[in-house]
């Protein structure tokens, strides 16, 4: 009788080390942004708290309800209705394009404004898309459907997403999406060459559309040559090195760095780990980094754990997920991957980011507490 009662008390408990690592980015996050956000607030609004106010508001407290209620529901109902809110997300990427119900920003339709409320549904495509790919997986494997079946029915699924975000444009996350999807694929027990196969056209399909889109193609061009126009389609690249260069061993203190006076395009944003390095420097910046090594470290033992293919593949797509789009947006920064437009999970502005990652976050520590 103890030892039943001990093996049901660790099955109703998460991983704490997960949970405290997402609690510090949490709080690194908000406290980041309070200190970067203030100059460009009080430009735009009068009033220094705007964007840190904003992001607890519509980011921060329903990505705590929503991340609590993905903890607390059952991983089969996640399971069950996994195609179905993959189904509504789809529809509303739709409905970005919808006047007076879409919303465009510098060229891009990615926003829905509903009132005072504005969300990003390519955000929200990220964990939908997971939670449908690990459920179709499982799904597929539990039938023992041929592999050429499951490749061809893949490919018709990836693709249709792929559609959708091109129109708007949104490459990066398109890009980060495709990522996690050949990772997951290829831990199903797919034929290797499959995976060489979808590596290589999504390789092409993305240089591809680099070469039809000008700034996209710059981007690729700063890459391979950082030197290139300085003060033109070099200018993000540089200034941002600057940033971070500038930081030093500890920082120049928080709140004191230059390079968010409008020096640096999106310091709030695709840009705030530049910003963070210039105030908190390299101990700064490391700590950082290393709680996104430590949510890599204990995502991956949870999918080891996970109790079913569809927890295990869910718990993999997650992880892969925030760690793949932390370090792109990192990479961009410090100038060893091309700038991306990607925010940095659970860090930069952006109400839609935050819950969406506090719901990845809830299902993983969900999961975690149902191992096997």
């Amino acid at each position: 009788m103890p030892e039943n009662m001990a093996i049901a008390k660790k099955y109703n408990k998460p991983d704490y080390i997960l949970l405290g690592a997402v609690g510090f980015l949490v709080a690194a996050g908000i406290l980041i942004l309070s200190s970067i956000s203030a100059p460009s607030s009080l430009e735009k609004f009068g009033n220094t708290y705007y964007f840190l106010n904003h992001q607890i508001i519509y980011g921060l407290i329903p990505g705590l309800i929503l991340g609590f209620l993905a903890f607390k529901i059952k991983l089969s109902s996640i399971k069950k209705w996994a195609p179905f809110l993959l189904l509504v997300n789809l529809f509303l990427l739709v409905m970005v394009f919808v006047p007076n119900v879409g919303l465009k920003i510098e060229g891009a339709a990615r926003w829905i404004s509903l009132g005072p409320i504005s969300f990003q549904p390519s955000e929200f495509l990220k964990i939908t898309f997971i939670l449908y790919l690990a459920a179709w997986l499982a799904g597929r494997s539990a039938v023992q459907k041929s592999f050429s079946q499951t490749l061809l029915a893949f490919f018709i699924i990836l693709g249709f997403i792929a559609l959708t975000l091109i129109f708007q444009p949104d490459i990066s996350t398109l890009a980060v999406i495709f990522l996690v999807a050949i990772l997951m694929y290829f831990t199903n027990n797919t034929p290797f060459w499959h995976s060489i196969l979808m590596i290589f056209l999504g390789t092409v399909s993305l240089f591809a559309l680099a070469k039809v889109a000008p700034y996209r193609a710059n981007r690729l061009l700063v890459f391979f040559n950082p030197e290139i126009d300085p003060m033109g389609i070099g200018y993000q690249l540089k200034q941002s090195l600057i940033a971070v260069g500038s930081g030093g061993a500890t920082g120049v203190g928080l709140g004191l760095g230059i390079q968010k006076l409008g020096f640096l395009p999106q310091p709030i944003s695709d840009s705030i780990f530049a910003v963070f390095s210039e105030e908190a420097g390299f101990v700064g910046a490391l700590f950082l980094i290393l709680l996104f090594l430590l949510f890599l470290w204990r995502g991956l033992k949870i999918a080891k754990e996970a109790r079913d293919q569809f927890c295990q593949l869910a718990a993999l797509g997650i992880t892969c997920w925030i760690v793949i789009q932390a370090f792109v947006n990192i990479g961009a920064m410090i100038g060893i991957l091309p700038l991306a437009g990607i925010p940095l999970p659970f860090i930069g502005y952006g109400g839609s980011a935050l819950i969406v990652a506090l719901v990845g976050a809830g299902i993983l520590l969900n999961i975690s507490k149902n191992t096997s």
